[in-house]
């Protein structure tokens, strides 16, 4: 030890179980701060797109051509994956509901789960893998090969011409994409239900119309706008804040996944509370079904 420095035990290499203990509190502090820094640059940019989302709208060939790619273009996918999940619900529910002589109850609790959960949530997960991960790979890969430097430099700003189309299309278009999963799914349930286990088509409808209700439909297309939303802000951010070189482009486009994913539960969580919190408070009494 040099003349004059200080013994200072906290600068020392930490070894045994109080080492493996510091080391692993850091790697939690450095997450978490890296986890807030993320969040308030997400803010930051999230803002930014609202903001010129509301100065200047995009050219009109730009915003059509998005809304191909990302609602037209994903309509078989989302299609399928309804009707099958319809099926799936009436193969699953039968066997419950038959124990206890409610087969023909089954409309009604398919066509509830479409409309309010599996609908939203399944439209929001296949855009976030479909649309969510090429958004983020074809913005890393300008990034990478600096094309956005590019528009800067040209005086444009990237934000309004890369990102504002395609947050836009998709916020505009979830909404449909959900109510072709909520409609794919009440014809698969009820194909299955009607042809295949053979309940009777009179009461499985009367039920279907009893225990459904406008609310519901309300109810998932207000969670597909957010869901939509959050793809478009993660995604186009995730490819602008791309690493350098191949491996940072894949990376941005996984990422962009698991995070609009785990975004769209978390915020299924707390749109079915607030939503149930509104309803509650318009009609206290309970569900108002039709035809009661």
């Amino acid at each position: 030890m040099s003349v004059g420095s200080e013994y200072r035990p906290s600068a020392l290499p930490r070894r045994g179980l109080l080492g493996a203990v510091y080391n692993s509190f850091a790697d939690l502090g450095g997450w978490v701060i890296n986890a807030i820094e993320t969040l308030g640059d997400m803010t930051l940019f999230a803002w930014r797109t609202v903001v010129w989302l509301f100065t200047r709208m995009p050219r009109r060939e730009t915003l059509v051509s998005n809304m191909y790619q990302i609602g037209v273009l994903s309509l078989p996918v989302v299609a399928l994956t309804g009707t099958f999940i319809g099926m799936v619900l009436a193969v699953q529910s039968f066997t419950q509901f038959r124990s206890f002589g409610l087969e023909t109850q089954l409309g009604g609790v398919i066509n509830k789960s479409m409309l309010r959960e599996l609908g939203p949530v399944l439209a929001a997960t296949m855009l976030a893998g479909r649309v969510g991960s090429a958004m983020a790979a074809e913005l890393g890969t300008m990034r990478v090969t600096e094309q956005i430097d590019a528009l800067s430099s040209m005086g444009a700003n990237p934000i309004q011409y890369l990102v504002v189309p395609r947050f836009l299309s998709c916020l505009l278009l979830i909404p449909s994409l959900t109510v072709m999963a909520v409609f794919m799914g009440v014809v698969g349930g009820a194909g299955y239900c009607i042809f295949v286990l053979d309940i009777d088509i009179h009461h499985y409808t009367s039920n279907s119309n009893k225990f459904v209700e406008n609310w519901d439909l309300f109810y998932g297309v207000t969670k597909s706008v957010f869901f939509g939303a959050t793809i478009g802000l993660v995604s186009c951010y995730r490819g602008f804040h791309c690493e350098p070189g191949a491996e940072g482009v894949g990376s941005a486009a996984t990422t962009a996944f698991v995070q609009s994913f785990v975004a769209i539960i978390v915020l299924d969580l707390f749109l079915s509370i607030l939503l149930d919190t509104i309803y509650m408070a318009i009609w206290p009494t309970g569900p108002m079904l039709l035809g009661a």
